[in-house]
């Protein structure tokens, strides 16, 4: 039977490994092979080798199997920085980005990461980035639309021929 290989190995061990590390459950996954793996005899040093992990990192997660079985293996929660808006203001900023910045006291006339910055900055006196601002508009469910331009002069029916959805 003829073996079978991978194709450019080096480079999607380096991309599974990365998947691996990605996935919450991947990494609990990984860490019951290694643990089979010792269990079946195979030295920590040729775990480490053979799942590409440093050898501390397998000997801990041994040490952890022993002391507290399968739950040793679970990733700890990671509590991350703590959010800068309570779930109230969160709720306001949802309301407030369904009328319009007009409607909130703002000089501009769409919703931007700029002006959703400056709307929570006069509201709450929080300092929120541009970038964050427009994750925000991901998490409620918005995405940014930008006004076409409207060139003076232009004629329509001319526009409408060249365009590639036109009814």
């Amino acid at each position: 039977m003829k073996t079978l290989s991978i194709s450019d190995a080096e480079t999607m061990v380096l991309a599974l490994q990365d998947e691996i590390r990605r996935s919450q459950e991947a990494r609990y996954d990984h860490r019951l092979h290694a643990i089979l793996l010792v269990a079946q005899g195979v030295t920590c040093p040729e775990v480490a080798s053979l799942l590409g992990d440093a050898l501390r990192t397998v000997q801990y997660w041994v040490c952890r199997f022993e002391q507290e079985g399968l739950a040793g293996l679970v990733d700890a929660d990671r509590p991350g920085r703590p959010k800068k808006l309570t779930d109230h203001q969160f709720d306001q900023v949802n309301k407030a980005l369904r009328s319009t910045p007009r409607d909130v006291s703002l000089s501009t006339n769409i919703w931007d990461g700029k002006t959703l910055s400056e709307f929570i900055h006069r509201q709450f006196d929080i300092d929120i980035g541009v970038r964050q601002c427009q994750r925000l508009f991901r998490q409620l469910g918005f995405r940014l639309r930008k006004p076409r331009p409207v060139i003076a002069k232009a004629d329509r029916e001319r526009q409408k021929r060249h365009k590639k959805n036109s009814e």
